[in-house]
């Protein structure tokens, strides 16, 4: 396998000098190389299929299969030297609003995952995040800083206006010896809501780093209205002037798509091609992809992708955890990450930082309403039906959830006045797009005291009624909220919902997850705190690379059977 390529990133990108230990092991090479689709019914069992698929990469799967990079077999089990102690907790702060303290202060690198040096005033949200957060029990490992610090160097040098970026565009328009070399890109299509765009341009990136490529996010749907740019001294965004201009209309049936490739025979199933390499490819991995498009997951066909300079990835799914499942990632993911159910949360923070005008919105909100509470409990309710609502089923599941696992005190019905010698405060945020919910559950607790005396405070930033993606300020109230709901110290939030996954991700949480009713009828049980705090892949491609074929319920069996559920 012709290595050159990783071999001269490597050489280029001028990484951080190693710390003493891990100068005296071995350097780990990179791994470059390495839905209207039908929704399994959400139940209990369904709930454990989604969170589950990440932890099936825990189960040696790299060890019983080979891997086409050469890496090093001991970080399979723990990272790599000087890293076994990467996942240990560390101590919660307890600082929320203004007042700040010496460690927050010292940490608003957020445990050294955001570079020093970008102009602050541009970017408020990027360094006084740790103001608004506890910090974190989640570390970073060591390797991944290291390998953020060589990304921000490729980006920066291969990025938009670069000559590197201008001469691979020239090379992309020709069509001829579109090789490639020190600069590959991937490109991201803006693409359904913004919880999805959040997820993708997430597992985008990490399949970036992954395959040593530079990241382009498309600007539709106002991407740069809701995030700052996260590199430093360059920027991610793709120019308007893109010379590939029917981008954003490629689907799974495209000819330029891989899937569609596979399927005609342009591309062989093992990887290997008719005739010369395309200088792009399309990648679809949307929901509604079929088994050729899935075929991405493969191994041979990561070999082949590694071939074409440019892949433009249009998805709505949070396809990281099938990246753990291809064995010639896996030894470089688990080094990276080596705590499996934190990638969204360091990518996550890492990746979206609030613009000002959405940081404003933030910060005067929870200075606000939020910031002297004693607790702060999150509530988002996201009904999937075409009728407006509200409806009584999605109210009694709420109140059933907060009052069996005690998030929320009792009512007392009987006594007007309910003393207390020590009055506790809870201000309980609710998101949702209408306000029905909110009205009933803050009238119910304005009319009647709590049981254990204390004081409760009900807030709802926006009620838009109906879901507007392609408006921007809807978008930014949206991302607003997303990031008030991730300050809380306990969440409920709603299956299928991706607006709640992020917000779960951001904050570290295992929330309470509410079931997707069926039949209007409220679930019974009402809601479960989740496995993991990472978010749900939607659409699994439940596909064996080995066999050639889908195995829906074998795939199934096996992760149920290996976390003995």
């Amino acid at each position: 396998m012709d290595l050159s390529l990783k071999e001269r990133i490597r050489r280029s990108s001028s990484p951080p000098p190693p710390s003493h230990a891990e100068a005296s092991s071995p350097r780990h090479p990179r791994g470059r190389n390495g839905a209207a689709a039908a929704m399994l019914p959400l139940s209990v069992a369904a709930l454990v299929a989604c969170t589950v698929l990440l932890l099936l990469v825990a189960g040696g799967s790299a060890a019983r299969r080979g891997q086409f990079v050469d890496a090093d077999p001991s970080a399979l089990s723990g990272g790599g030297a000087g890293r076994g102690d990467l996942h240990q907790a560390r101590p919660r702060d307890g600082t929320y609003g203004t007042s700040v303290s010496p460690k927050v202060q010292k940490d608003k690198l957020i445990g050294g995952l955001l570079a020093p040096g970008f102009d602050e005033q541009s970017c408020l949200s990027r360094y006084k995040s740790a103001l608004y957060r506890k910090e974190s029990p989640h570390m970073p490992s060591t390797y991944l800083l290291e390998r953020l610090r060589e990304h921000e160097f490729l980006q920066k040098k291969c990025g938009p206006h670069t000559e590197a970026y201008k001469e691979a565009v020239e090379q992309l328009k020709s069509g001829q010896d579109t090789k490639v070399g020190d600069c590959n890109y991937l490109v991201w299509v803006a693409y359904s809501g913004l919880g999805n765009r959040i997820l993708t341009i997430t597992s985008a990136f990490l399949y970036a780093i992954l395959t040593n490529r530079v990241l382009l996010v498309d600007g539709d749907k106002g991407t740069a209205d809701l995030f700052c740019e996260p590199f430093p001294d360059t920027s991610w965004l793709l120019p308007p002037d893109f010379t590939i201009k029917q981008f954003k209309n490629f689907s799974s049936g495209s000819p330029e798509s891989y899937g569609n490739m596979l399927k005609t025979g342009v591309v062989r199933p093992d990887g290997s091609s008719k005739g010369p390499s395309p200088a792009f490819l399309y990648l679809h991995l949307a929901h509604d992809y079929d088994a050729h498009d899935k075929l991405f997951f493969c191994e041979n066909n990561q070999q082949y992708l590694q071939k074409i300079p440019w892949l433009i990835l249009r998805s709505d799914n949070y396809f990281v955890p099938s990246l753990f499942l291809i064995p010639a990632y896996q030894a470089e993911l688990i080094r990276l990450f080596p705590q499996k159910d934190a990638v969204f949360h360091h990518l996550g923070r890492y990746l979206f930082h609030p613009t000002n005008v959405v940081w404003g919105l933030i910060t005067r909100y929870y200075d606000s309403y939020l910031a002297k509470a004693d607790e702060k409990l999150g509530i988002q309710i996201r009904v999937f039906d075409t009728e407006p609502g509200p409806f009584q089923h999605v109210l009694d599941q709420v109140l059933a959830c907060t009052l069996k696992e005690k998030l929320l005190p009792d009512i007392n019905a009987q006594q007007p006045i309910v003393s207390t010698g020590n009055v506790r405060s809870k201000v309980i945020l609710i998101t949702s797009l209408n306000s029905g919910y909110y009205e009933t559950i803050k009238n119910m607790y304005w009319e009647h005291p709590t049981m254990n005396g204390e004081i409760i405070s009900f807030h709802q930033p926006s009620h838009e009624e109906h879901q507007n993606s392609d408006r921007k300020m809807h978008n930014i109230k949206a991302w607003a909220e997303i990031y008030l709901l991730s300050l809380s110290d306990v969440m409920i939030t709603s299956a299928w919902s991706t607006f709640g996954y992020v917000a779960q991700g951001l904050s570290g949480l295992k929330t309470w997850l509410m079931f997707k009713p069926e039949n209007r009828t409220s679930p019974d049980p009402p809601c479960q705190q989740v496995m993991s705090m990472e978010p749900c892949f939607h659409a699994p491609p439940f596909y064996d690379a080995e066999l050639g074929r889908e195995q829906i319920q074998e795939s199934l069996s096996r992760m149920y059977n290996i976390v003995k559920i």
